[in-house]
């Protein structure tokens, strides 16, 4: 089934602006600092935050900076971690 394999398309291509992709980085520039500048002034409703229960707090084991590094290492560059592989 071809429409599983893995996605050749780079990061900035999978982004559209104006229904353009962005092409080139330049592109990319453009369309993120235009994106940025409409949302600046707009009003928020921080009010929404209030609706999400509280979670506890989690706290990460101590690891070593070769611990990481290890970890790492075993990771695949075509696929997100974690058990489900997704890529």
């Amino acid at each position: 089934m071809s429409w599983v394999n893995k996605c050749k398309l780079s990061a900035i291509e999978s982004i559209k602006y104006d229904d353009q992709q962005c092409l080139e980085i330049e592109d990319l520039w453009n369309t993120l600092h235009s994106t940025f500048n409409k949302a600046l002034h707009r009003q928020v409703n921080v009010k929404v935050l209030n609706e999400i229960d509280d979670k506890p707090i989690l706290f990460w084991p101590s690891f070593s900076k070769e611990e990481f590094r290890l970890a790492l290492s075993k990771c695949n560059n075509s696929s997100a971690p974690g058990p489900d592989k997704l890529s």
